[in-house]
């Protein structure tokens, strides 16, 4: 009875997940995108840094996680070049793991190289276990630099998560 209630649990939690990160009015994501640019530019003023040198950049102005044990995330996002829109991104994680809770989130990758940009473009991007985010606050963007021409910033919005976990982010690429 446990283990069904177990996973009861888990698939409810998934869908809460998925339902509130999902968003496939690609205006409304494009609209919400512009405003977690703003978010985070006046969040950290440090970013505007790599928002105009970077060779492109990906918003995913509300991403929807939740885990106990097992995780997943997910979320919709605009991909810009030379700061213009180009196309919309979707991303999806599953981890493992000493976990628990739910979280919603803005994420922004940035790219340093056309060649970086363009291997996200192509869909042949992941982030593994290994990779990391710098947690947006004032100053927190002065020391981040790039590791393999990608930087990632995240800015929590509502919920709390306690993570131990191993896993890793897919990412999907669709020109307009």
């Amino acid at each position: 009875m446990k283990i069904r209630n177990f996973i009861v649990t888990m698939a409810l939690m998934f869908v809460t997940v998925f339902a509130f990160a999902q968003n496939n009015d690609d205006r409304r994501v494009m609209k919400d995108a512009e405003k977690a640019i703003s978010t985070l530019k006046k969040s950290d003023i440090g970013l505007e840094k790599f928002f105009n040198n970077s060779s492109g950049y990906v918003v995913f102005p509300n991403v929807g996680e939740g885990a106990l044990v097992v995780g997943a995330a997910s979320g919709n996002g605009v991909v810009y070049e030379n700061g213009m829109p180009k196309g919309m991104a979707d991303m999806k994680k599953l981890d493992i793991g000493l976990q628990a809770g739910g979280e919603a989130y803005m994420q922004v990758i940035f790219f340093e190289t056309e060649e970086a940009l363009n291997e996200f473009k192509q869909g042949n991007f992941e982030f593994s276990a290994e990779a990391k985010a710098v947690i947006v606050d004032k100053g927190a963007s002065k020391k981040a630099n790039y590791n393999d021409g990608v930087i990632t910033f995240i800015k929590s919005k509502a919920g709390a998560m306690a993570d131990v976990s191993v896993g890793g982010q897919k990412f999907k690429y669709s020109e307009f």
